[in-house]
């Protein structure tokens, strides 16, 4: 396979998997919805962030321990589906009214970058992912790590003009989304998701 062909058969296949309804995008679109595009934008850099996370550890032989080793894979996998439990049950049993400063019911202080990065980073199925798919595009003859950081970056690129275009796009409905019978259904909404995502990740297998 030439550079080309790698690049662009990558490119691809990267693209399929961005738009691929999932995790990252639920939370994008609801911080979007009814937090306000600032606030997803950073969301979406704390994804991105998780990315090359785990494109270290797949460049530095980590990620394929995770692959292989069974112990390892659960303990992530524990850990990450525990978290969007405790994400789900918050949004789900304390939905909010409003997303003013005043009735943001501490909103404001939400990181909302570490909240995309952990939700990223504590998902084993990425490090999985990226140990048996980045492989595929790497030339024969071609340094491995410096290849592995190029395509995680491809693929950020990727994921940040999607997050854009989901962003932009709730601009046009942003005033009806901002009720307060709405946002509070958002939120219940956004937290059965998230809960729905902690038990297919908590029964998942590699």
């Amino acid at each position: 396979m030439s550079v080309t062909d790698a690049l662009l058969a990558y490119c691809l296949a990267a693209t399929l998997l961005t738009l691929t309804p999932g995790l990252d995008t639920a939370l994008i679109l609801r911080t979007a919805s009814v937090e306000g595009g600032k606030k997803a934008f950073h969301a979406a850099l704390g994804i991105d962030a998780g990315c090359f996370v785990w494109g270290a550890l797949v460049a530095f032989g980590l990620g394929a321990l995770i692959a292989v080793s069974e112990v390892a894979y659960n303990l992530l996998k524990w850990c990450g589906a525990a978290y969007l439990l405790w994400l789900g049950v918050q949004l789900l049993f304390r939905p909010r009214e409003s997303f003013t400063a005043s009735a943001a019911n501490g909103s404001k202080s939400t990181n909302w970058f570490l909240r995309g990065l952990l939700g990223n980073v504590l998902n084993p199925k990425m490090g999985v992912f990226y140990v048996s798919f980045l492989p595929q595009f790497i030339p024969a003859g071609y340094p491995p790590m410096e290849w592995t950081f190029l395509l995680v970056a491809i693929h950020v690129l990727i994921g940040t003009l999607w997050s854009l275009t989901l962003i932009l796009a709730t601009r046009s409905v942003s005033g009806a989304l901002s009720k307060p019978t709405v946002v509070k259904w958002m939120d219940r909404s956004t937290g059965l998701l998230f809960m729905a995502f902690a038990a297919k990740l908590a029964f998942s297998k590699r």
